[in-house]
């Protein structure tokens, strides 16, 4: 593992020799302070040594990490902190600080600090390290339906929730991801999304984990990553949409990586027609489908995605590949309303669009704390032999193909449903989003549900909101927009665009599209117009 240090350079470094040791010796230092097999324990280091040294022991240790995206809404954070209702927590000193003003994880009873001194804490991770210092071995047997960490998913759509992991799901996320992308061990991976490097020691990769902020993708600065990918020869990358829109656009050729990874949003197509070019003739873009609660779902490999670019751009939807084996993914009729039991679901045949759901290894059972989501995303489902499974609906709408491929339209929370009948995000975003002067485009309605008026908020390439306002072109650029909706069937309903500087996005990935943020705004924005 390659970590960089306060000044972009890269001074630090962890073998696995190391990891292994210095994880049982906080392991142990942890046992000192309570932390143990079952304890909740909220963790808010950033992406460094200290970072992948306490995940490791707190595996371990068997104790259960608590993982919150810090960037969210302070007043969802206390209320998913309170709810994970936490014994223990572990910070940097700006956590720790804002633990004790903002109130947050108040069931806390010991603290430590990854700072140089103990403040607001009881222990620093140092002294935890130093007090467990030759312990030897600290690997607590687990099982696999214990629970093994609790992670918050991003609330793009509302309060985030946590995800109840248990050891056989990390288990099985480890097989599955090295047999759907074929990852043998001895690679060098780039994963600019800290939680995935977890995944890396497991597989046989070494981390070089990259001089950015996390939370903010979009903004990396292309030039330190590729100074990372030539220095440590990586071999893979992973990163949001957002990020390999930062890399396409800054047109560096990446001629020693073979696979890279992107997820978090479906992948624009330009995006992944410039990062192939990028790439090595023979290297492989794979773009995964999936959540937190479920990961991978399906795949999709870059040459067989531009493939589907014009049917996108038509108004089919995203085409997220086959499911990874040993999946089994279906598309059911779309309710809103809790299904208890499988039998109570209709399933629709291959060209309909539904509700995608999956059943598989991967598929978590239960949201800590929230029975009532639990009951809305969790379906029972009564085997041949007379077993039991979870069935998870991913939130999500889709179709499948009479491939076998799996199309994705968008979040079923985030359907309109006009008198005309019902629009869906990812068969009409593209589109839009095809003409020439825009960046991005998203669906959203204003008005009652059932009569919804379609807006479509335009965001234009850089450098051209200032510029369509001089010269007075929102007009035609609406106007050639509206030709565009008249050509494909279920566009032919819309007819109100409204530009804006700037979509706003969710803050792990800086690639969803918040749409209930916007379609209040678009509502303020119609109401005053009139």
């Amino acid at each position: 593992m390659r970590v960089p240090g306060r000044d972009g350079r890269y001074r630090q470094s962890l073998t696995y020799a190391g990891l292994d040791a210095r994880s049982d010796a906080i392991a142990a230092g942890l046992a000192t302070h309570g932390i143990v097999r079952g304890t909740r324990t909220v963790v808010m280091v950033r992406p460094t040594q200290e970072f992948f040294l306490l995940m490791y022991a707190l595996f371990k240790a068997g104790a259960v990490p608590v993982l919150v995206d810090p960037g969210i809404d302070k007043r969802s954070l206390r209320e998913c902190l309170d709810e994970a209702a936490a014994e223990a927590f572990i910070g940097v000193p700006l956590a720790m600080l804002a633990r004790k003003l903002l109130g947050w994880a108040s069931a806390t009873r010991v603290a430590i600090t990854t700072g140089a001194r103990a403040r607001l804490a009881d222990a620093t991770l140092a002294q935890v390290e130093a007090a467990g210092a030759g312990a030897g071995p600290q690997l607590q047997p687990t099982d696999g339906d214990d629970i093994a960490a609790i992670l918050f998913t991003s609330g793009s759509t509302g309060v985030p929730k946590g995800v109840v992991y248990r050891h056989r799901h990390f288990v099985a996320q480890v097989d599955m991801l090295r047999n759907a992308f074929g990852i043998a061990p001895g690679g060098v991976d780039l994963p600019t999304f800290p939680p995935f490097a977890l995944f890396d020691p497991a597989l046989g990769l070494t981390s070089v984990i990259p001089d950015m902020d996390p939370a903010r993708p979009a903004r990396a600065d292309p030039r330190k990553l590729l100074r990372a990918i030539e220095r440590f020869g990586v071999s893979q990358l992973f990163g949001s949409p957002a990020l390999m829109g930062v890399l396409a656009e800054h047109g560096a050729p990446l001629p020693g990586v073979r696979r890279a990874t992107s997820a978090g949003a479906p992948v624009p197509a330009d995006v992944v027609a410039r990062m192939r070019a990028l790439l090595p003739p023979d290297a492989q873009f794979w773009t995964p489908y999936g959540a937190t609660e479920c990961l991978p779902v399906a795949v999709i490999e870059g040459r067989e995605l531009e493939a589907t670019r014009a049917a996108t751009e038509a108004g089919a939807g995203t085409c997220v590949g086959r499911p990874v084996p040993p999946n089994e993914v279906r598309i059911i009729a779309i309710s809103d309303a809790a299904i208890g039991d499988w039998s109570q679901a209709r399933e629709l045949p291959p060209g309909e669009v539904g509700e995608i759901t999956v059943a598989g290894p991967t598929a978590t059972d239960t949201y800590y704390a929230r029975p009532r989501a639990t009951r809305l995303a969790k379906i029972r489902e009564t085997l041949a032999d007379g077993s039991e499974r979870i069935v998870h609906r991913m939130g999500d709408l889709g179709w499948f193909d009479d491939e076998g491929r799996l199309w994705f339209c968008g979040r079923k929370s985030q359907r309109i449903e006009t008198a005309q009948g019902p629009l869906y995000t990812e068969q009409v975003e593209p589109i839009f989003a095809a003409h020439p002067a825009v960046r991005r485009a998203a669906l959203v309605g204003v008005g009652p549900r059932g009569a919804q008026n379609p807006v479509v908020c335009i965001e234009p390439n850089r450098g051209k909101t200032l510029a369509l306002w001089e010269r007075g072109k929102p007009r035609q650029l609406f106007a050639e927009l509206r030709e565009l909706a008249a050509r494909h069937p279920h566009t032919r309903t819309i007819s109100t665009f409204l530009l804006h500087p700037s979509l706003p996005v969710d803050i792990r990935h800086n690639a969803k599209i918040q749409r209930e943020q916007l379609a209040a705004w678009a509502a303020k924005k119609l109401e005053r117009a009139r």
